[in-house]
């Protein structure tokens, strides 16, 4: 996945927005909340860094292709981040990036998640 897919997978996913910001950093919230940040990686390679549960931080922090997120983790915080990618990794990335949306839209207020139309049953 480079950049441009990254950036257009995020904003088709609900209520998103965009800014460029920490360093040139591709970074995508919803409600005002970061939930994916291309770039903030000091290597030329692509980087994608997300939201996670406990389970899939325990599983990813030590697979190959993924790591802590810098700044984030070390606070404490459930955040990967996938370097080095490939065709390979970008179907799991996908699946990622739309958990982190759903991840951090749930911990929106129940009145912005109605105002964005988020987390909506029936």
């Amino acid at each position: 996945m480079n950049y441009d897919t990254f950036n257009a997978f995020c904003g088709s996913l609900p209520a998103t927005s965009h800014v460029i910001q920490w360093g040139g950093s591709h970074v995508w919230k919803v409600g005002g909340k970061v939930f994916a940040v291309g770039g903030w990686e000091k290597s030329s390679g692509p980087a994608y860094t997300f939201k996670v549960s406990d389970l899939h931080y325990e599983l990813l922090k030590d697979e190959l292709g993924y790591r802590p997120a810098p700044y984030l983790a070390s606070r404490g915080m459930k955040w990967i981040q996938q370097y080095g990618g490939g065709a390979a990794l970008d179907e799991p990335l996908t699946y990622y990036l739309t958990e982190s949306h759903r991840i951090v839209s749930l911990g929106l207020s129940k009145k912005l998640q109605r105002e964005l139309g988020l987390n909506q049953s029936g």
